[in-house]
């Protein structure tokens, strides 16, 4: 993960930035300080409970997303219907029963910031070239193209821009990256505000579907339980193999009969309070559950006068859903951007003239001012190091957020606590338990 430190920030290995799932989840067996015979009983109870028990989603019906839904239009759905993913149905599975035909996978905003920043940057790498033919860009195109690459602005520029320009673009991006010996941000920034006015309002933003994102990009699998699979293959989707939601079908159903996140399982942990499985490890302080897990020196933050941009391509690059906003030489948490802002971007354009020169905190100042209530940026949302995991979980619950952020002294940012972290206190992975439920084919593209 990138090590923040005071006036720099390092970069780590690529390899050491994403731990294996089963790296994660022993560096977490390790610190809890519980007993075993009592982890033992829990995870075995969690094994007895059917999925056909947890709660349905609110509305009683899932939301799903058409595969050839745009991206833009995909982007509303989640937003107005106040949700991080959604399963992607194949409109060409007809009456297929089976899910392996009916679904292609699930679309989230992870998935469409990784489209749209390496979208910009590999068709930025191509541009900066000059060379057409290194490109790939046909004759066609090469005006519209040119103009932008140097530094034209207005109508003119953006009107000329195409799918299939852009397409040809980054189809020819790698050979053209080799050729100009640039790496892709600093191409990117090097064009201007006005080409990622052209990615982001225009093509290929329009219409690019859910479908080519799926060919294209790694996101997230459909890998579903049954109504009768145990609640604790369910928590181990969520917390040691990294999925953020899990469907649920019943064999012979074409509908998906629930969608469980790590959001409704923590919500619905609050809901145990009272019982004395729950209170006995809700009323230990993080630190006997080895929370924070990540060490304080790589907390990955972003200073409040670094570009948007920089801050969700931080994200993409290290796996993470959200960054604290820091100010100063001890890294004071003054606000939070997640990977879900992404969305104000995208969908109110009007409202950010200067997408590659707007800070953090300009953008965090333009969607307070907003008027719209649902506008407003989630603020930072902090405990104490000596925090019992109760006030965290009931933190997360009541604010219905991903993330708290662990804060010392002046408010310093010192970690930071997931919904996948809280999951992970209160189960371990029995031996061989995937081989036995998914099979050895399942639990490749869990790793991966």
């Amino acid at each position: 993960m990138a090590q923040a430190q005071p006036g720099a920030t390092k970069e780590m290995s690529s390899s050491s930035r994403i731990p294996s799932c089963d790296a994660y989840f022993e560096t977490i067996q390790s610190r809890k300080k519980l007993p075993l015979s009592f982890q033992e009983s829990l995870t075995a109870a969690f094994e007895k409970i059917a999925v056909s028990s947890f709660p349905n989603v609110p509305s009683g019906k899932v939301i799903e997303i058409q595969a050839d839904t745009t991206v833009a239009d995909a982007v509303r759905v989640l937003s107005e219907c106040n949700i991080m993913s959604a399963p992607v149905r194949n409109p060409d599975a007809g009456a297929s029963l089976d899910w392996r035909d009916r679904y292609l996978g699930i679309i989230d905003y992870s998935a469409i910031i990784l489209w749209v920043l390496e979208n910009a940057e590999l068709a930025a790498v191509a541009l900066s070239t000059g060379s057409a033919a290194a490109a790939g860009v046909g004759a066609g195109a090469v005006g519209a193209l040119g103009a932008v690459a140097l530094g034209a602005t207005g109508p003119i520029a953006v009107a000329g821009l195409t799918v299939a320009a852009v397409g040809a673009a980054v189809a020819g991006g790698m050979a053209a990256e080799k050729g100009a010996g640039k790496d892709a941000p600093t191409a990117a920034g090097c064009l201007g505000e006005d080409f990622y006015k052209v990615i982001l309002q225009e093509e290929p933003f329009k219409s690019t579907t859910v479908r080519q994102i799926t060919k294209s990009f790694r996101w997230a699998p459909f890998l579903p339980v049954s109504t009768d699979s145990s609640m604790l293959s369910v928590l181990l989707l969520l917390s040691k193999y990294r999925l953020r939601s899990v469907p649920v079908i019943e064999m012979g159903n074409p509908l998906i009969k629930n969608f469980i996140t790590q959001s409704a399982v923590v919500q619905g942990l609050e809901l145990c309070k009272g019982r004395d499985w729950f209170d006995c490890i809700a009323a230990r302080p993080i630190s006997d559950l080895g929370l924070p897990f990540m060490p304080r020196n790589e907390v990955i933050s972003i200073k409040s006068d670094e570009l948007i941009l920089e801050a969700f391509k931080r994200m993409k690059d290290n796996h993470i859903g959200g960054l604290p906003v820091v100010e100063g030489p001890d890294r004071q948490i003054i606000g939070n951007v997640s990977i879900r802002d992404i969305r104000f971007l995208l969908l109110k354009p009007e409202f950010f003239s200067n997408f590659r020169q707007l800070t953090v905190m300009d953008f965090i100042n333009t969607i307070v001012s907003m008027t719209e209530e649902s506008g407003r940026l989630v603020p930072p949302i902090t405990c104490k190091p000596d925090a019992s995991l109760g006030s965290v979980i009931e933190t997360l619950a009541s604010k219905r957020v991903h993330r708290v952020y662990v804060a010392g002294e002046n408010n310093a940012a010192v970690g930071v606590i997931t919904l996948r972290d809280v999951i992970s206190c209160f189960i371990f992975e029995p031996h061989k338990h995937f081989d036995n439920y998914f099979g050895y084919a399942a639990k490749e593209i869990l790793n991966n």
